[in-house]
């Protein structure tokens, strides 16, 4: 059965890409078995209200395809065009939305249309194109996936295919052992320690015809990369808050996934900042992060989990001075969206294989519940919440380090050389008001002034009164306790709290204890969260 394809765009600006696209689709051997294009310049003259009509064509239709360009269109009474309307009404239904961009440059374009280009961006992945060509290119891309994912194109996913050149002799059979035994102790996995290693396959569906899947050598492989070059971690730490080329630690973890996901978190860990508190409660002192622990491992196993294997490109996590960047390359599923993953949803597996195979070690759990986990640990530890993205083709999430956020620094209404201060003392850890002259290009008494600004707006504490070891920096996650001989203004909330679902209003206790530093940390202990 055909299905439509709804076109939405400024219909004078882009008239011959919509036509293009219609002719391709109609003309192409494929495509044209499963879908009809409709262009509403086609349509008969009508006593009908031309925004019921577009608006029903979109609830009729499968697949919604935006084309943005320069213009943004008429708008109606609420100062909406036809194309916003349009593309707000695919979201709220569900559909498959397509967005392409025409042109690299957002600077000439209408300031409503780089407003929808963003909002489009925070929810799906926007492809850009220059020509009529590579558009077609695109979108012929796009339509073929979105085939093969509701399984109309009888193609196998690329975890469920046979690997190429794989044998069963390149699966170790010590890892398929050690899963099973631990299967067994998370959640009670049918089959005992005994099994035969092609029954532990079978079982786990990543045998085809007796031949290892993808899955199989990603998950157990003896030499994983041999055949998915790709599937590999790769971690980088930055001092400071943005990329440095090069970068001052870079390691790339490879062998089966299991190993990716605990070897990155462990190098998340080692170089973020912990302490450690007093042994008043047990005989071992605990160690605490400035960063939840458990926020990092679930955006590094779900980077890993539904990552697209397909892809050349590797998952990415870049520790920053100030939060934690986890990348993967592919897109949320159709049915999600970065707003969703705030709320309770559905577990979508992009690769349900390897993500059963996580839930019987414990890694995740079935239930969606991973986002909200990370939201929640956020909450208490006084960080903002996470961020939840696609750019271009890749999903990202963000872990907060700092409550000093690019957003919260910008409602604060710092000048330049305060931004500029902030900035320096998130990559160096302190200030001196000298230093700040310098760097400032300012007299004393303004930087005087304007360090005196940054104390009272709760960014910076003042460290000594006067003399050269008077120093600031930045103001803790919650109220700063104790005597810091200074001015200290730490009464009001924090400028990001209650600014979204899931942030836990208050402050959270200040952490005492010793600073350990930066160094080697293990974490083999490891705790189920969500899915994507």
């Amino acid at each position: 059965m055909k299905t439509t394809i709804f076109i939405s765009s400024v219909q004078k600006e882009l008239q011959a890409e919509r036509r293009a696209i219609k002719n391709y689709v109609h003309g192409d051997p494929l495509l044209r078995r499963f879908f009809d294009v409709f262009l509403f310049e086609d349509l008969p003259a009508s006593g009908q209200r031309a925004d019921r009509v577009y608006l029903g064509e979109v609830d009729r239709c499968s697949v919604y395809v935006g084309l943005l360009g320069n213009a943004y269109g008429s708008e109606d009474a609420d100062g909406l065009s036809p194309t916003e309307r349009e593309f707000d009404r695919a979201t709220s239904k569900g559909k498959v939305r397509l967005v392409f961009v025409k042109g690299a440059a957002d600077k000439g374009r209408h300031p409503k249309m780089r407003a929808l280009i963003r909002k489009a961006g925070t929810q799906i992945i926007r492809r850009r194109f220059q020509t009529p060509d590579e558009l077609l290119r695109l979108l012929q891309e796009s339509l073929v996936e979105h085939l093969d994912s509701r399984g109309v194109i009888q193609d196998l996913a690329f975890e469920e295919r046979p690997c190429p050149d794989a044998t069963i002799r390149d699966i170790d059979p010590e890892r398929v052992l050690a899963f099973v035994r631990r299967a067994r102790s998370e959640r009670r996995f049918p089959l005992p320690d005994r099994a035969p290693m092609a029954d532990v396959l079978e079982h786990l569906h990543v045998l085809r015809d007796g031949r290892p899947t993808t899955a199989a050598v990603l998950l157990f492989g003896r030499d994983p990369q041999k055949f998915v070059p790709a599937a590999e971690v790769r971690c980088m730490h930055f001092h400071g808050t943005t990329v440095q080329r090069p970068a001052p630690s870079y390691q790339m973890f490879k062998g089966t996934l299991f190993d990716q996901m605990d070897r990155a978190v462990d190098f998340a860990l080692s170089v973020v900042d912990r302490r450690v508190g007093t042994r008043a409660l047990s005989t071992q002192a605990p160690v605490s992060y400035d960063v939840p622990p458990d926020v990092v491992r679930e955006a590094v196993v779900n980077a890993v989990a539904h990552r697209d294997y397909a892809s050349r490109a590797s998952v990415q996590v870049s520790v920053f001075a100030d939060r934690v960047e986890v990348a993967n390359p592919g897109s949320l599923p159709a049915e999600l969206t970065p707003e969703s993953l705030r709320h309770p949803h559905a577990s979508i597996p992009r690769n349900p294989r390897i993500c059963e195979a996580f839930f019987l070690t414990r890694y995740i759990e079935k239930f969606g519940t991973g986002t909200l986990m990370m939201i929640d640990e956020s909450a208490a530890a006084g960080l903002p919440p996470p961020v939840f993205e696609p750019r271009d083709a890749e999903f990202r999430a963000t872990v907060w380090r700092d409550w000093l956020t690019d957003d919260v620094i910008a409602r604060m209404g710092l000048n330049a050389r305060q931004r500029a201060a902030v900035v320096r003392v998130k990559a160096a850890g302190r200030i001196s008001n000298l230093e700040y002259q310098r760097l400032a290009k300012v007299v004393k008494k303004t930087a005087t002034r304007d360090l005196d600004e940054l104390v009272a707006k709760r960014v910076v504490v003042r460290i000594g009164t006067t003399g050269r070891g008077t120093h600031y920096v930045l103001a803790g996650k919650g109220d700063i306790k104790g005597d810091t001989k200074g001015t200290n203004a730490l009464s009001a909330p924090h400028p990001w709290k209650g600014d979204a679902k899931g942030v836990a209003k208050g402050t959270s206790p200040a952490r005492s204890g010793e600073r350990l530093g930066k160094g080697s940390a293990r974490t083999t202990q490891r705790r189920g969260g969500g899915q994507q």
